[in-house]
């Protein structure tokens, strides 16, 4: 008998804003991520491991960094 099990991790869009990138200088689209993580079972997901984390990508640069609490909050 075989068990399948593992984790799973998600990116939902939540928003787009235009601001000025941390890491390119630019002014570009950065775009909010929400990125969930789940227990899987036979490639189903069943329930969250670990808290939702966010994150930003910049539209020139394609920068990946970790959200801030306030920026969130304001989306």
């Amino acid at each position: 008998m075989f068990v399948l099990f593992g984790l799973r991790s998600k990116d939902h869009l939540v928003g787009t804003r235009t601001m000025t990138c941390e890491i390119c200088r630019w002014e570009a689209p950065q775009q909010l991520i929400r990125r969930t993580t789940k227990f899987t079972l036979f490639f189903v997901p069943l329930f969250p491991v670990k808290p939702a984390s966010h994150y930003l990508v910049c539209g020139h640069c394609l920068g990946f960094r970790k959200a801030d609490a306030r920026l969130v909050a304001a989306i």
